[in-house]
């Protein structure tokens, strides 16, 4: 039955790798229509299925994959519910895979996206029957992920009744999808990223310390949902919410390094290059984000920051390729969950860490230069597009390496 449950985990992390491959592809795709306009594909329909792929397919499926791993008890996480369960959620983003290129947000689309949050509600029901049975700092965190993922679906539900109402245009059916956005970003998969991330510490947490980390992490969460709020709704009181919102975020990842730094060097012993160079690209990115966020203390810079769009496609990149994907490749390396010592992974990562430093320094710089007037940056498209060429080739040289580990492994 051991035997099985891994083989079950080797092919959930395969499927987990292919969407992220598949997802990255549409990403690439998209950046090449900026220089060669492909007519027979609708670029609002790829930018659906690309961010619907990423985060359902890639980060939501991973992150089920190491919260059965480590959370649920063996006994619990052998039942053949988890696996069918994980084989469902994948059938529904392969709907969405095909539909949303296809169609954008139509009948079927919709539906494989339905699907998809059914599903998650059940999750998080045998999430929550079958662990949290310890009081640890990382069962706490993955408790409030678990209800930052429902609350955020709230939003979805909300965009029936916003089109039918008051349309698409309506400040209404904008604040439901950034509602929906923030939670899933800043409170389902980051409160999830870094309750696995303890639970990689086999050391005590000061409990203290950690309480005053949860509880203004979760405080903050709360409050910077009025920032997206404040693009559609003109009233000062929300950028003063927002304000206090990341100054609390920022003094809570202050508690969070006290909390870490009596272990770090023990911790840091055990890792190898390739996953120390994961989690510091996940916590350089980590503070990056809230540097950016306190920025948004300045009136002027929240409609900047809404109007240029490369600030947007950095700043979603930066939570989701840097933080939210760099913890969650340094705890499958750290735990070998992927083939840690093949070439063809090392250099993978190399390749997709590299392409995403270089599109995130394109994407805030141009940024900029649209902030102060200056225009484009030469071959600024090309140059984008070479780049991100580096973050698929990364992903097929991972995506083939664990392929490669996977069959070795059926063959001895």
């Amino acid at each position: 039955m051991e035997v099985l449950k891994m083989n079950s985990q080797k092919n959930w992390i395969v499927c987990c790798f292919f969407n992220f491959l598949i997802a990255s592809f549409f990403g690439l795709l998209m950046r090449f229509m900026y220089l060669f306009p492909l007519d027979f594909i609708n670029y609002s329909f790829l930018l659906h299925a690309h961010s619907h792929v990423a985060m359902l397919g890639w980060v939501y499926l991973i992150i089920y994959v190491l919260i059965v791993h480590f959370f649920i008890p063996k006994e619990k996480s052998q039942k053949p519910v988890y696996n069918r369960l994980f084989w469902c959620t994948q059938f529904s983003v392969i709907g969405m895979m095909v539909t949303f290129p296809i169609q954008g947000y139509a009948l079927f689309s919709i539906v494989f996206s339905t699907m998809h949050i059914l599903l998650s509600y059940f999750f998080c029901k045998l999430v929550w029957k079958d662990s949290f049975k310890e009081k640890t700092s990382a069962n706490a965190l993955l408790k409030v992920s678990v209800l930052f993922m429902i609350l955020s679906t709230f939003g979805v539900w909300c965009l029936g009744p916003a089109v039918s109402t008051l349309g698409k245009q309506s400040a209404f059916y904008q604040i439901a999808i950034q509602f929906f956005l923030h939670f899933q970003f800043n409170g389902w998969f980051l409160f999830a990223v870094l309750g696995l991330f303890l639970k990689q510490f086999q050391h005590i947490i000061d409990a203290k310390i950690f309480r005053k980390f949860y509880f203004l992490l979760i405080i903050s969460t709360l409050l910077t949902l009025s920032f997206p709020i404040r693009w559609f709704i003109d009233n000062n009181i929300l950028n003063w919410i927002n304000a206090l919102g990341v100054v609390l975020q920022l003094i809570a990842f202050v508690y969070f390094y006290k909390m870490l730094l009596p272990h770090s060097s023990l911790f840091k012993t055990g890792l190898d290059k390739t996953t120390k160079m994961v989690y510091g690209l996940a916590l350089c990115s980590l503070f990056l984000k809230i540097g950016i966020q306190l920025l948004t203390i300045f009136p002027n810079l929240v409609e900047v920051s809404h109007q240029i769009r490369n600030f947007v496609i950095g700043f979603i990149h930066l939570s989701t390729l840097g933080i939210i994907t760099g913890f969650l490749f340094g705890i499958v390396l750290q735990n070998k969950m992927l083939p840690v010592n093949s070439s063809l992974m090392k250099l993978g990562i190399k390749c997709f860490i590299m392409g995403y430093i270089a599109t995130e320094l394109l994407l805030f710089c141009q940024g900029g230069l649209f902030f102060l007037g200056k225009g484009m940056i030469a071959g600024y498209y090309q140059s984008i597009l070479a780049f991100s060429v580096l973050i698929v080739f990364g992903l097929i040289l991972i995506t083939t390496s664990i392929i490669n580990k996977k069959q070795e492994s059926i063959v001895s």
